[in-house]
């Protein structure tokens, strides 16, 4: 799809960007097909075929409309296109240049644009979100529905090691909303490395990875949480940080794989940046998923479930995994090694619709998005006689939470076998 930049647009990076990927795009219409919003509102200009155009448009010169932001809002950036795709068109980073160019150059609703607004700066203050979930916590019972499911009661943290007795180390992100809504997925990350010799450092310094905002377009906001987190963990990544005791952490561990989607196109995003660039890619290297890190110690972990019976979970594998990270078939290879069995359910590749803050700007969509995941998933429980869901992405997670199965991260569920089998006495 050849693009004549407009003039204003030629010599700057996102338009040169834009018309290297927008040139790839052959009209082929096959990322419609796994569509999730083109399959329920059969718009094209709600497929990303469409909203191509619509970029394409903007680039070339013509002025976008409500309209047009409207249908690249109603986006979930699943990037399901991207693996459907056999042009390779990299539709993740272009979608985040049309909207870049569609907020600049409307006017949203002002009721609209706070509510994006307290998104972008509320759910990435830890202290505010924190204070805000406990307390809504304790009033839990008397909100309605809709809220109870933004508060999720997981389970308890529990103990959570004390880093500094391993000679093998990672440094892990909390993440911003994660410590106050799931804590438990980062403690038993935590205990689980601990029981495998490695310690989980944290950058006290670091915060958001910047997602939340770049995906709001807040993005001047977002590059600046990016390299604050860069600054933060470089001395790790050096080792000249006193908890590396002179030895560089062996990756940059993520247990969201949204948040690890996002860190590992810091070099992307940061490329044109000549302070940050070489720093924001050697992180981007380092930067692993769980699912990617936990293989290295599958020995070790055998001996550790060797008297568990045999487990049959259904795994629900979010979009920032299978697409964004390219990770497929990870889990599923990696607990089969362990004697878990785990299922996925019928469209596994299609998105539950929760996808950041898209669950709140567009409840409508998602929660029909939702409510056919989850029918997929229960019934994948009861053919498989699962005996829960599994899932890599808080935002998933929370966004499934229902009455029938319970829903939980894969390392608690991994944290909670290890510990029935061995027991366990942290290092603290």
């Amino acid at each position: 799809m050849q693009t004549e930049l407009a003039p204003h647009l030629s010599q700057t990076p996102e338009g040169i960007t834009a018309q290297k990927i927008l040139n790839k795009c052959v009209h082929c219409g096959f990322c419609t097909a796994t569509c999730p919003t083109y399959q329920l509102l059969g718009d094209e200009l709600d497929g990303p075929r469409g909203r191509i155009y619509l970029i394409k448009q903007m680039a070339e010169g013509r002025p976008a409309t409500e309209k047009t932001r409207l249908h690249l809002d109603r986006c979930l950036t699943c990037r399901n296109c991207e693996s459907t795709c056999p042009s390779g068109v990299d539709y993740g980073h272009l979608i985040d240049i049309g909207r870049h160019w569609a907020e600049q150059q409307t006017q949203r609703p002002m009721g609209e644009l706070w509510l994006r607004k307290l998104l972008a700066y509320g759910l990435t203050n830890k202290p505010l979100f924190d204070t805000g979930m406990s307390i809504g916590r304790l009033v839990r019972p008397l909100l309605p529905k809709v809220l109870k499911k933004k508060i999720p009661q997981g389970r308890p943290a529990g103990k959570k090691p004390m880093p500094g007795q391993h000679a093998e180390r990672v440094l892990m992100l909390e993440g911003c909303v994660q410590p106050g809504m799931l804590p438990n997925i980062n403690h038993a990350t935590a205990r689980v490395l601990d029981r495998l010799g490695v310690d989980a450092l944290l950058a006290t310094k670091a915060g958001c990875c910047g997602a939340i905002k770049f995906h709001l377009n807040e993005q001047e906001a977002a590059l600046a949480e990016m390299k604050r987190n860069i600054d933060a963990w470089w001395p790790y990544i050096t080792g000249e940080h006193p908890d590396c005791k002179g030895q560089a952490v062996d990756a940059l561990i993520m247990n969201a794989s949204g948040c690890g989607v996002t860190v590992k196109e810091y070099g992307h995003i940061l490329k044109d940046d000549p302070i940050y660039r070489d720093k924001a890619a050697k992180v981007s290297s380092i930067c692993m998923d769980l699912v990617e890190y936990l293989p290295r110690h599958t020995d070790a972990l055998k001996n550790l479930l060797k008297n568990s019976p045999a487990e049959r979970l259904v795994f629900h594998p979010p979009c920032t995994l299978q697409h964004g990270q390219k990770i497929k078939g990870g889990l599923e290879q990696f607990f089969s090694n362990l004697n878990i069995k785990v299922s996925l359910c019928q469209d596994s590749h299609l998105c539950c619709g929760s996808a950041g803050t898209y669950s709140i700007l567009q409840a409508d969509l998602s929660e029909q998005l939702r409510e056919q995941k989850l029918n997929h998933l229960l019934n994948a429980c009861h053919n498989n006689q699962a005996s829960k869901i599994v899932s890599a992405n808080i935002g998933c997670i929370t966004h499934l939470q229902n009455d029938q199965k319970p829903v939980e991260h894969w390392i608690e569920h991994l944290d909670i076998l290890i510990e029935q089998n061995n027991g366990y006495v942290s290092h603290s």
